[in-house]
């Protein structure tokens, strides 16, 4: 997909990110959702970014997604990280769009009425969760869905839910409901260690009407269905990103205050100081790392272009991986050549650090990469 209005969106970030930085350490001590925040992504037409222009949206590349939200993250990685989770149900519309499957309807909302869309898919996965009870028209839905990033602030929720008496076995039916529909609630109990103006709170449904018009998937329950190969390959580049722009703020302060302790007396370095090249040597290493496996994410989604398949979503696993582990490490590596006053709040690392660690956290972990990593390697299905 080409830039179309050919909009720099990095510069438009910069001009609007410093506002943010000055609400990021409040919204973390208060706990409370960057709600003000996404009045002005909005405004800046950030919020339909990834909507093609001929219908109505910025049309902005994937590659262009991810580097804008790698940039937000240096001012605020709440506000980055809220926003992928959005971005990231934009841009798998998109895909769908492209490809000559229905979403267009969907994309034009997103634009037009700047409609927030949140996901549960990290906490659903394969098998969801939930119950479904067929209704006449549509369904019942029940169900608790943890990890909804924007929730105080989003319109739709993108969602799943698990039909085990489903007559041809069980299913798992994929639908949007809104945030304000009858039996849908929002708790307030995202009170966590990093990351906390999110606002990724628990979504309860209780017995919510879903049309039969709103059920955009129906698939078994067990085993990999290809729309993982999809989603995958197009969202882990998108939330990932934020966790590079945070090694990148983490390390300009480092090497700023690094810098500030030798400026002008090499001897600084010498004697007990002697540690501190190499330490910074570590976290260049790693930050690299991160920025060439947030690179080869970006390259493998190939900006819509691809035929889905679980090659390349095993390509995307393997990097978002290698991409989590390098930002823990850069950010943990900035602190350690900093040396102990990083601990204190205003030498502005702490928060950084507590808010990489949940990279390890998004689909997938590790050792579930690691699992199907493995098990493709040996010729089996990935689960």
């Amino acid at each position: 997909m080409g830039k179309g209005l050919h909009i720099d969106w990095i510069s438009r970030v910069r001009e609007i990110g410093p506002a943010f930085a000055e609400c990021a350490a409040s919204a973390d001590r208060e706990r409370r959702f960057v709600a003000e925040n996404y009045t002005t992504l909005a405004q800046a037409g950030i919020l339909g970014m990834l909507v093609p222009s001929e219908l109505g949206g910025g049309g902005a590349s994937h590659g262009e997604a991810c580097q804008m939200l790698r940039e937000l993250a240096h001012y605020c990685p709440s506000t980055a990280l809220a926003l992928s989770m959005h971005q990231h149900l934009v841009a798998a519309t998109v895909w769908r769009h492209l490809h000559q499957m229905p979403g267009e309807a969907l994309l034009r909302r997103v634009a037009g009425e700047h409609l927030v869309l949140v996901s549960t898919g990290a906490g659903d996965w394969l098998g969801s969760n939930g119950e479904v009870e067929p209704v006449e028209g549509g369904y019942r839905v029940t169900g608790s869905k943890h990890f909804a990033s924007g929730s105080p602030g989003g319109d739709l929720l993108v969602t799943s839910a698990a039909w085990t008496q489903c007559p041809d076995g069980p299913a798992v039916l994929h639908f949007a409901v809104p945030l304000n529909a009858a039996g849908v609630s929002v708790a307030n109990d995202w009170d966590t260690l990093g990351m906390r103006g999110t606002g990724s709170n628990t979504v309860t449904l209780q017995s919510v009407f879903v049309p039969e018009q709103a059920i955009s998937l129906k698939r078994p329950r067990e085993g990999w269905h290809p729309v993982w190969s999809i989603v995958l390959t197009v969202a882990a580049p998108i939330y990932s990103s934020p966790y590079v722009g945070i090694a990148e703020q983490a390390a300009e302060v480092a090497r700023g205050i690094c810098k500030g302790r030798v400026r002008g007396q090499e001897a600084a370095i010498d004697g007990p100081n002697a540690h501190v090249p190499y330490l910074l040597g570590e976290m260049e290493n790693a930050l690299a790392t991160a920025r060439m496996a947030h690179r080869a994410l970006i390259d493998n989604a190939n900006d819509y272009d691809f035929t889905p398949d679980i090659e390349r979503a095993n390509r995307a696993l393997v990097s978002k991986t290698i991409l989590a582990k390098a930002s823990v490490e850069t950010v943990t590596k900035a602190m350690e050549a900093v040396g102990g006053g990083s601990y204190f709040t205003r030498m502005g690392l702490e928060q950084l650090l507590r808010d990489v660690q949940a990279a390890q956290h998004h689909p997938l972990p590790e050792k579930r990469q690691q699992q199907i990593t493995g098990r493709l390697a040996l010729g089996l299905a990935p689960v």
